[in-house]
């Protein structure tokens, strides 16, 4: 029995050994012929506008895979949104990068999804404090890809260690229901105050208070077992819960009649934008878990447009070069390459790489930033679909 996981190693995706077999087939069957057209190749979601935002993650994997290969690169920033249009577009002879379109179409459309669901999270509860818990349910391979995506789309925090390790950010958490169980039911207090003295004094003191009674009585007798204790959550079941708002707010009620104004309620399990807004003013945060991390990848596409400076595309494809445009009032528009753009419009298709060499630095506070202004400059308001 092999001892490794099933999981394609970076080698293989960077060789382009992680691609559909028809590829190799296209391969084999150029070489035969000797050709090696120039192409101009873009990817897309959708040719046109849709009403709904999406934010473009992804791309520092993409960059990766790219690099090396003799082709320029054109690429929306990360933490751009879109509404139609391509997010790339590749120039090369096709051979050079045919291999490789599965794996920059997976690297771009996972993560666009997460980063658009987290978006759309944050924006859901723009003053409250909503963290990323949704790694579990994903494969751990690629957690350091959720997160950051989730990172981008504007969450506060992560969970998984491991994934903050990749990507330079501390993970945060405090107890699971299992930590209480092993205390034994009746002895809540003791699973609290043994947290409270073993985990590093920057931890904050957040009590599970849903896990044997009444979430009332846990909490409070939580905030009077651990001196300073700066919150607790409710991780309640959904089949529980019953008036979930009337919970949180007696709960919240109770602490306050008890003196116990400065412990913080945080909310937890089966979060979504939905539940959000319906909770963000009796509550302090959110983990957001399977709403973000289960994420449908973006439906991205790669066409080739242009074949030896000439306009092609196959049918339903908008043919030639394209450029994409943000305008002062926030529209989005997309035009043929050689056609002037809108007036004082911002080009965003920017050089990612020149001769094979990534020529752009990849921040991830600086997309961040990106995120959120440009949510702003465009208006985003969330989801504009049933949820």
């Amino acid at each position: 029995m092999s001892e490794e996981f099933d999981i394609v190693s970076p080698e293989a995706i960077r060789e382009g050994r992680a691609t559909d077999a028809y590829f190799d087939r296209t391969m084999e069957a150029l070489e035969h012929a000797g050709k090696n057209p120039d192409v101009v190749a873009e990817v897309t979601a959708n040719q046109f506008a849709t009403g709904r935002w999406k934010l473009l993650s992804g791309l520092k994997d993409a960059a990766e895979l790219l690099e090396g290969r003799d082709v320029d690169v054109d690429a929306l920033p990360e933490g751009q949104l879109f509404d139609g249009g391509p997010v790339m577009r590749i120039e090369g002879s096709y051979r050079e990068f045919c291999r490789l379109e599965t794996a920059l179409l997976g690297f771009l459309s996972h993560s666009t999804g997460i980063a658009t669901r987290a978006l759309e999270a944050r924006h859901a509860a723009p003053e409250s404090t909503v963290l990323s818990f949704g790694s579990r349910h994903v494969h751990p391979s690629i957690s350091a890809m959720v997160e950051r995506s989730a990172l981008l789309g504007g969450l506060d925090g992560i969970s998984n260690v491991a994934a903050g390790e990749v990507i330079g950010r501390d993970a945060g958490g405090t107890m699971p229901h299992a930590l209480m169980i092993c205390f034994g039911r009746g002895n809540q207090e003791q699973a609290w105050q043994a947290f409270d003295a073993a985990v590093p004094e920057e931890t904050p003191r957040i009590a599970l208070t849903d896990t044997y009674s009444d979430e009332t009585d846990e909490a409070l007798r939580a905030a009077e077992a651990v001196d300073d204790l700066t919150g607790v959550r409710l991780d309640t079941t959904g089949s529980r819960r019953g008036d979930f708002r009337h919970i949180v707010r007696e709960v919240r009620w109770t602490l306050d009649a008890y003196g116990h104004e400065d412990v913080d309620l945080f909310l937890s399990g089966g979060i979504t934008p939905a539940t959000l807004r319906e909770l963000r003013d009796v509550a302090d945060g959110f983990g957001v878990g399977g709403y973000v991390a289960n994420a449908d990848p973006l439906d991205f596409a790669l066409d080739i447009v242009e074949l030896d400076g000439e306009p092609a595309a196959k049918r339903g494809k908008l043919t030639g070069t394209k450029s994409v445009y943000r305008t002062a009032d926030g529209g989005h528009h997309i035009g043929l390459a050689d056609r002037d753009g809108p007036a004082d419009a911002e080009s965003l298709l920017e050089p990612l790489i020149r001769d094979g060499e990534i020529v752009r630095e990849f921040d991830l506070d600086a997309a961040i930033d990106r995120t959120a202004a440009d949510a702003e400059r465009v208006g985003y308001e969330g989801v504009t679909v049933a949820e």
